[in-house]
């Protein structure tokens, strides 16, 4: 999935001629912190809530910051992965879209990065999940998905990651399968911890809202 395929066609870019109370207007329709200032094809930058309360710009025109506004962008042919850790490490509501001349293209809004992301792991795909821990040494990903697959089952989607502060691993894996009790009988006898099993509807969306709360937080907005 590249950046061109997530920009909004909602959240409008600012002309530099427009005042800081239109952006803190537009931010509060679109709930973003952050608005692209362009000027035609041209993106000039980056403006923020905060900057404008810092600058007290509500009355005034952006004309006067063109040249010293941050330019943070992605390139129309990145990866989704490299948009969600430039938007992570920025902290960024949105964030700009360029293409190789640098012609502005849009922007992609946390909401909906995070919305790919939840296609991405197959949420709405009928199936259960089974949270498996593991040391870094220990952690085989053909190992887990021969255990899988030798049970009948196909894996949907699976996510690594390490929680903090500790020297282990968590694996979420999405199954096309409901029924998970040979699969999870199968991976204790290879000694992998089994965290959490959500095998109903209800269990599964409780994880899901879970996961995106952490999603949000990750990004930190």
């Amino acid at each position: 999935m590249e950046a061109k395929n997530l920009i909004s066609d909602v959240v409008p870019s600012l002309r530099p001629t427009e005042t800081g109370q239109k952006a803190l207007n537009l931010m509060d329709v679109f709930k973003v912190t952050h608005l692209a200032i362009a000027d035609g094809g041209e993106y000039l930058g980056l403006v923020s809530e905060k900057m404008i309360y810092d600058l007290n710009l509500a009355g005034d025109s952006f004309e006067s910051q063109v040249g010293r506004l941050p330019t943070p962008h992605v390139h129309d042919e990145q990866h989704v992965f490299e948009v969600a850790s430039i938007m992570y490490k920025l902290k960024l509501s949105l964030v700009p879209v360029l293409n190789n001349e640098h012609d502005y293209l849009g922007v992609i809004v946390l909401y909906d990065l995070a919305r790919r992301f939840s296609n991405l792991y197959s949420v709405h795909e009928p199936g259960g999940v089974i949270l498996i821990e593991s040391s870094v040494n220990d952690y085989s990903l053909g190992q887990i998905t021969r255990i899988i697959e030798s049970n009948d089952a196909k894996i949907l989607s699976l996510f690594v990651n390490r929680e903090y502060g500790s020297r282990s691993l968590l694996i979420t894996v999405k199954l096309n399968i409901v029924e998970l009790s040979p699969i999870i009988q199968a991976l204790m006898r290879y000694d992998y911890k089994i965290r959490g099993v959500y095998m109903d509807n209800s269990m599964l969306k409780d994880l899901y809202e879970d996961r995106y709360d952490q999603f949000m937080k990750y990004m930190n907005i």
